[in-house]
C-alpha cells in the first residue's frame, strides 16, 4: 500500500510550481514570478491603450466598466481552475451560462418569482446540471472533453427552446440591481478598511504561526512592506470607483467568490485533494481518498457557478438573450491557463486565474474602445491563449 507521504511527494500546493527546465529567461519570470510578471502584462496593456485612447481608458466610468465585464468571466474561472487543477475540461460552462441566465428570466419576467427564490431555482438547477456532468465524467469514465461538447450542443439547443429564440425582457429592477448596481460610497470605504484590517491580521497570524512551529520567519519589514502595499492598492481601488458610482455589486460579488474559494482551496482538505487528484490522481485513490467523489463535486461547483454567473448576467443586460454566454468557456479556460493553471492539472490558484480575466477582460475592453473590428479580436485572443499554454509548457520542461 502506498501510504499517505507518496501524495504528498508529488502533488503541488497552491502556490508552489515544479522545478522548471528550459528557457532560464522565462523560467525566471513566468515560473518563480508569475503573478508579478503578470501584473507588469497588465500595466503595459493599460498603458498601451491609454495611450491610443488620450487617456480616455483609464477614466474611473470605464475601469467600473472593466471589472463589470471581468466579474462574469472570472465567475466562471473560479471555478473553472479547480476543474482544470484536477486534471478535467468542461467546454460546456458558456451554453451553461446562457442556459441558466434564460431560465433566471423567464422566471422573473414570465412568472414573477421573486429575486431570492428565482435565484433558489436557479442554482438549484445548476448543481443538478453540475453533478449530472461529473457523474458522466467522473463514474461513466467518459472523457470530460466530451461530456462538455456535448453539454455546449445540448444546452445551447435548451436555451433557444425555452426562450424561443427570442430576447425575454424587460426583467424587474431587483434583478437589474443585482446586475448594474452600485455599493453606496460609504460602505465601499468600510469595506476597504476592513479588508486592510483582514490582510494585516492574516499577515500577522502567519508570521506567529511560523514562530510558534519553528519555520523560517520573513524580516519583519518585508511583511509590513506587503501590506502597506495591500492598502495602497485597497485604497487606489476604492477612490476609483468610488469616484464614478462606486464599486459595481458583480465586482463585489467576485470579491467574495475570490474569498471563499481561495479558502477553500489552501485551507481545506477538500482543496488540498483537488491539487492532490490532479498531480497524481492513482496514487491519491491508493491513499483512500474518493477521487470520483471529489470530481463529482468539483463539477457540481462548476455548475453551480454557471447558474451564479448566468443570473448576474442577464441582470447585466437586463434581459434573457439567446446568444448570452457564446465563447464564454473560451473566456474562462483562457483566463485560468493565463494566471498560471497547468494544463496538465495540480498547479493553480484563484487569484491567478481571475487575474488572467483581468488580462483577457482588459483587451476587450481596449480593443472595444479602439473600435477594432471583431475578427481581430478573436484572432488576439487566441493568439493570448495559444501563447499562455505554449509557456506553461515552456516553463515546465513538457516535452513531447
Amino acid at each position: 500500500m502506498i501510504k499517505s507521504g507518496a501524495v504528498a511527494a508529488t502533488t503541488s500546493l497552491p502556490g508552489q510550481d515544479q522545478p522548471a527546465r528550459g528557457f532560464p529567461g522565462v523560467k525566471q519570470l513566468f515560473s518563480q514570478n508569475k503573478i508579478l510578471a503578470l501584473l507588469i502584462a497588465i500595466a503595459l496593456i493599460w498603458a498601451f491603450f491609454a495611450w491610443k485612447t488620450e487617456g480616455g481608458y483609464l477614466t474611473p466610468r470605464n475601469i467600473s466598466n472593466l471589472l463589470r465585464q471581468m466579474s462574469i468571466t472570472g465567475m466562471l474561472a473560479s471555478a473553472m481552475v479547480f476543474v482544470i487543477i484536477s486534471g478535467e475540461i468542461d467546454l460546456s460552462v458558456g451554453s451553461l451560462l446562457g442556459l441558466l441566465g434564460g431560465v433566471a428570466a423567464v422566471l422573473d419576467v414570465h412568472y414573477h418569482m421573486p429575486l431570492a427564490g428565482n435565484l433558489a431555482i436557479v442554482c438549484g438547477l445548476g448543481l443538478l446540471v453540475g453533478l449530472f456532468n461529473g457523474y458522466w465524467a467522473a463514474y461513466l469514465r467518459v472523457p470530460s472533453f466530451i461530456v462538455g461538447l456535448a453539454g455546449m450542443l445540448a444546452f445551447r439547443g435548451v436555451l433557444l427552446g425555452v426562450t424561443g429564440g427570442s430576447t425575454i425582457a424587460p426583467v424587474s429592477e431587483q434583478l437589474v440591481y443585482l446586475g448594474q448596481g452600485y455599493l453606496p460610497t460609504l460602505w465601499g470605504d468600510l469595506m476597504g478598511v476592513v479588508i486592510f484590517v483582514i490582510a494585516g491580521v492574516v499577515t500577522w497570524r502567519s508570521r506567529m504561526n511560523n514562530v510558534r512551529y519553528g519555520l523560517p520567519v520573513a524580516p519583519l519589514w518585508r511583511d509590513v512592506s506587503r501590506v502597506v502595499v495591500a492598502g495602497l492598492v485597497i485604497l487606489g481601488f476604492v477612490r476609483v470607483l468610488n469616484a464614478y458610482d462606486g464599486i459595481p455589486i458583480p465586482v463585489l460579488l467576485l470579491m467574495v467568490l475570490l474569498a471563499l474559494f481561495t479558502y477553500m482551496a489552501t485551507q481545506t482538505v477538500f482543496g488540498r485533494r483537488i491539487y492532490a487528484v490532479g498531480s497524481n490522481m492513482e496514487a491519491t485513490r491508493l491513499s483512500g481518498v474518493n477521487v470520483r467523489g471529489v470530481k463529482l463535486a468539483i463539477f457540481a461547483l462548476m455548475g453551480l457557478m454557471c447558474a451564479f454567473a448566468g443570473v448576474v448576467n442577464t441582470a447585466r443586460l437586463a434581459a434573457g438573450s439567446p446568444s448570452a454566454g457564446s465563447m464564454g468557456e473560451l473566456d474562462a479556460i483562457a483566463a485560468c491557463f493565463i494566471g498560471g493553471t497547468s494544463m496538465r492539472g495540480g498547479v493553480g490558484t484563484v487569484h491567478g486565474a481571475l487575474i488572467g480575466a483581468l488580462v483577457m477582460a482588459s483587451l476587450d475592453n481596449g480593443m472595444s474602445m479602439l473600435d477594432v473590428d471583431s475578427f481581430w479580436q478573436m484572432i488576439v485572443k487566441g493568439t493570448i491563449l495559444l501563447l499562455a499554454v505554449w509557456i506553461d509548457v515552456v516553463s515546465r520542461g513538457s516535452s513531447r
